[in-house]
């Protein structure tokens, strides 16, 4: 990966499923979202559509720790939905407010090489593992200085001709990660509760701040679990690697300081 370009600023914004399938919050964060200044990259989710879409084919959603198994017809579903409907959706309305976005996933430009995860000792069928030397940083960084606005979906390749379904959260870490050798990046993950809390029916509970020590003892007790293990795990590898910040917080909270910090 060459670095040499001179230091720039990138924020990139990954929001959940929860968001993107509600359309009045999606419209909020988007009107949030053309407010942030500077070059900026949107990662999203859209599991819930591929859900319903899946359900409605008649073909079954299993889940393990919060990530999706993807046999081949899931594959084809979350290809769809992901880098088709739910991707040109949320671009269509960033060029409505003036964001001049353009949707991607990995594929596309060679943005995001994966590698299809080791089936021992759970076989997630065609899923990707992506790590930052697989994020073309070039590409990325000659498009947002462009002016262009990256929108990239949970699908990337893995070089050979095969899709790779990856986690949301990994795709958003790993460009983070990927890009903090030529960039100054700060990561934001934007979902539909305040940030890391102690009590999920209780914004009062927010927790501020998670150190690897914090997180472990959350886990250990309880307190997170689900989808919430891979969205701090991301977040503490991001921050390892070099990624300058790192918050989890409400999409609605977008502009504001509330939310939950993870430092080293």
């Amino acid at each position: 990966m060459s670095t040499d370009f001179p230091t720039a600023q990138l924020k990139v914004i990954k929001i959940g499923g929860n968001v993107v399938d509600n359309p009045e919050a999606l419209t909020r964060f988007a009107l949030d979202f053309t407010r942030l200044e500077g070059p900026k990259l949107l990662v999203h989710g859209g599991g819930k559509e591929a859900t319903r879409l899946s359900q409605a084919l008649g073909i079954p959603t299993q889940m393990i720790d919060g990530r999706r198994v993807t046999d081949r017809a899931t594959l084809d579903v979350v290809t769809m939905v992901y880098a088709g409907l739910v991707n040109k959706r949320v671009v269509a309305l960033l060029q409505s407010l003036g964001v001049n976005a353009m949707g991607l996933s990995g594929a596309d430009a060679n943005a995001i090489r994966a590698t299809r995860r080791n089936p021992v000792p759970i076989d997630y069928g065609y899923v990707g593992d992506i790590s930052a030397a697989g994020v073309n940083a070039p590409v990325i960084k000659h498009l947002t200085q462009a002016g262009i606005t990256p929108v990239f979906c949970a699908i990337t390749h893995d070089g050979d001709g095969t899709l790779l379904n990856c986690n949301a959260d990994s795709v958003a870490s790993a460009i983070a990660k990927g890009c903090a050798s030529v960039m100054d990046v700060e990561l934001i993950y934007c979902f539909e509760k305040d940030g890391v809390l102690t009590d999920i029916d209780r914004p009062d509970s927010l927790i501020p701040h998670v150190t690897p020590e914090v997180f472990a003892d959350l886990r250990a007790k309880g307190v997170v679990s689900a989808g919430m293990i891979p969205k701090l795990q991301n977040a503490l590898e991001a921050i390892s690697c070099g990624v300058k910040s790192v918050t989890i917080k409400n999409a609605a909270n977008l502009l504001s300081d509330r939310g939950t910090v993870i430092t080293a």
